[in-house]
């Protein structure tokens, strides 16, 4: 049984993930920040599923505090499937956005990706079979007004993802971006009504958790042994 990490594991996206990994047979460990609760909470529901899980709360802006909780993890057992989904966003049109809404956003989403993964680098390698997955947006790739913030923190998980890809290659570990566009998360509801979507996404309807996690998982699994270094995106076609 292989030992998993989310980061943000209790909200829309990294639920889904945290579930399906569970339901592939790894031991998942359900990250959180402030919502420990809903951490724990859906542990119960993986148990209960017959799944292995446990909660862990830190925060990944926090080097010294996410270095001392993974070095208490990794005691127990090397992570060998690492999913960065942990982001948030603090929308403004660059004119008008502060440095602080800068800093917060690219300090959740870039820096939580050095302060979590660099520790696990190593006990990853040294089991030679790893996978490391970032979730990114398709505000990285096609830009969107008013994330100038987002999309540069995203966008850099892209070019760190295929540098970091190179680096790790011969070891057995893949490391990969994927890059939703619309799902049905609490981060877009109430934020694109039908007809908007019917605009924006070719497919005519917004991704579902699931769907994105059925790609992590893939990639999280022996079957995406050759491919790193990638963004991939799911979004409807919408580029």
């Amino acid at each position: 049984m292989k030992r998993a990490l989310v980061t943000g594991g209790s909200g829309g996206i990294g639920a889904a993930i945290c579930s399906r990994l569970a339901a592939d047979g790894h031991h998942v460990i359900v990250h959180a920040n402030r919502g420990l609760d809903k951490a724990q909470a859906l542990v119960a529901q993986i148990q209960a599923a017959g799944g292995s899980a446990q909660a862990v709360a830190f925060d990944v802006t926090d080097r010294q505090a996410t270095a001392a909780a993974l070095e208490r993890l990794v005691e127990e057992g090397a992570i060998q499937i690492l999913v960065n989904n942990a982001g948030i966003h603090d929308d403004a049109v660059f004119p008008g956005m502060s440095g602080e809404q800068w800093d917060r956003v690219l300090d959740v989403s870039l820096n939580g990706f050095f302060n979590v993964t660099q520790p696990l680098t190593m006990p990853m390698m040294r089991t030679r079979w790893g996978r490391i997955v970032s979730i990114s947006s398709v505000a990285a790739i096609a830009g969107n007004r008013g994330q100038v913030n987002y999309s540069a923190a995203k966008g850099a998980l892209h070019a760190a993802s295929k540098s970091l890809a190179l680096e790790l290659a011969s070891r057995g570990v893949t490391v990969n971006a994927v890059a939703p566009g619309l799902i049905a998360t609490d981060m877009i509801d109430g934020s694109f009504d039908a007809d908007a979507v019917k605009k924006l996404v070719p497919m005519q309807r917004v991704g579902r958790p699931e769907e994105v996690a059925d790609l992590v998982a893939f990639l999280a699994s022996d079957r995406a042994a050759y491919i790193s270094g990638q963004v991939i995106s799911i979004n409807g076609a919408m580029i």
